[in-house]
């Protein structure tokens, strides 16, 4: 299913896959490369024993060998390079962690107090873009208004992007299987998986995820999202883990969007929350008449970088960058309080937080203000009805434990209160045996660790445990 790019241990003896790895990746490609330079030198040894080779098929011999020897060593390099970091994948391979151990499989002892939920990721969300300090504004701050505290609205502080995330799939995983995403290979990265596309059939289908859990106690599961669902094969991890309906950049293009709503790869956030409000709209109404709840999934796409301002967008600040996260968050605001005007949030769970921290590069324009700062979080806002106002959610968790957190706002009762890596926010404690009640060097060892066994099972659509 995935390319495996270096054998992965079984049964124990990671030293020998490590060797197995060095030789493979690192001493094999220059074997080839000395065997190509070297050949000419054995030819002029043949030339002295058998007779001479005529010069225009010596020049054109002496040619194509240094072209094999530049192009080896180039791309072999820079494959190496970009690909592996040796140290990080023998580390991996050698540590005696494995998320297999740690990895509680969801158990639902209740779902008497079941309701809707609305879960809204916000591409690129994250809280620190919220200080005024920092930047020209707060990028949040219609949002904050329309999420206060006064009137209920929870917040998980220090929300955590997990250890190996930062890109969309990675902050989809984490936070609806809560596990880190990963190959079946250390060497399989970010990169790699965001190709996947049309490559796979199945995604992750040995692992019970949050559109599982939901499906199997009634839910219906609908995706909104701007973007087109089958880059990364979104859209394979949502169906197949319980989402019946995915609505995305296509949709939208065969429900006649005007072009100006469209960046070359997505709709804007704008037009989204408009179909969203039309979406909850019907879901509601069919929820009411069922008595069966829904989960509508949201995707926004418009602080997604390159920058790309819509003409729905003023902008009013110097830093571009700074104006479209403004304007992006006042549409999922109207969106929220759309919610609150039609009194859904009387029965209606919502969950939002942002898919990663917001990613750096050379000459991002919030370089300056992100790169270097430790305190870097993702912006969130839960709200439970009914919930106890004077009630906090654990401070300085990461991804991993929203998974739970989640299940617990759309009223299911979860054994132990934990899924997957992760334990719910709204558990006071952990578990003494759990992954998040481990020291934070060896929590970070756990989730770097390649864990084999684990992933080969949770690929290949097997019990991800016994």
């Amino acid at each position: 299913m995935l390319l495996n790019l270096v054998a992965v241990e079984t049964d124990g003896g990671a030293g020998a896959i490590v060797w197995v790895g060095i030789l493979v990746i690192g001493v094999v490609p220059l074997l080839i490369t000395a065997g190509i330079a070297l050949w000419p030198y054995f030819r002029r040894r043949g030339r002295r024993k058998y007779g001479a080779i005529p010069r225009r098929q010596q020049r054109i011999t002496h040619t194509a060998f240094t072209a094999l020897v530049a192009a080896l060593v180039i791309v072999g390099t820079t494959s190496f390079a970009s690909t592996v970091s040796m140290w990080d994948y023998i580390k991996a391979l050698n540590s005696s962690y494995d998320i297999g151990n740690y990895y509680v499989e969801p158990t639902i002892t209740s779902d008497a107090h079941k309701r809707n939920l609305v879960l809204i990721y916000l591409e690129s969300g994250e809280g620190t873009i919220a200080d005024d300090q920092l930047f020209e504004k707060d990028a949040f701050a219609s949002l904050r208004e329309a999420t206060l505290a006064s009137e209920g609205w929870q917040t998980i502080e220090s929300l955590r992007e997990y250890k190996g995330g930062g890109w969309t799939m990675a902050g989809l995983v984490s936070t609806q299987c809560g596990i880190p995403l990963k190959g079946t290979s250390s060497a399989m990265g970010s990169g790699a998986l965001n190709n996947l596309g049309g490559e796979v059939d199945t995604y992750l289908g040995g692992v019970t995820c949050l559109g599982d859990v939901l499906d199997e106690h009634g839910y219906t599961n609908v995706f909104l999202g701007g973007a087109n669902a089958s880059f990364a094969a979104k859209d394979v991890f949502l169906s197949g883990h319980g989402y019946s309906e995915i609505k995305d950049l296509s949709a939208w293009r065969a429900a006649g969007e005007p072009e100006k709503n469209f960046r070359d790869w997505g709709l804007s956030d704008e037009r989204l929350m408009a179909h969203a409000k039309e979406e909850i709209d019907v879901l509601h109404a069919e929820a009411e008449k069922s008595g069966q709840p829904f989960n509508l999934t949201l995707l926004t796409l418009d602080t997604h970088a390159p920058l790309h301002i819509f003409d729905y967008c003023d902008v009013d600040t110097e830093n571009a960058t700074t104006s479209v996260f403004s304007c992006s968050m006042t549409q999922v605001a109207g969106f929220v309080n759309h919610m609150k005007e039609k009194g859904y949030l009387d029965d209606t769970a919502v969950v939002i937080m942002g898919d990663h921290l917001k990613q750096l590069s050379t000459g991002d324009p919030f370089e300056e203000q992100l790169s270097g700062n430790h305190n870097r979080t993702i912006f969130n806002r839960i709200w439970i009805p009914g919930a106890d106002s004077s009630s906090s959610l654990r401070a300085d968790v990461d991804q991993l434990n929203m998974y739970p957190s989640i299940l617990e706002a759309a009223g299911l009762t979860l054994q132990d209160q934990e899924a997957g890596l992760g334990v719910s926010a709204f558990a006071s404690s952990v578990p003494t045996d759990s992954a998040q009640a481990m020291t934070p060097d060896s929590y970070a060892e756990l989730l770097d660790s390649a864990s084999a066994r684990f992933y080969e099972e949770a690929w290949a659509g097997e019990r991800a445990i016994e």
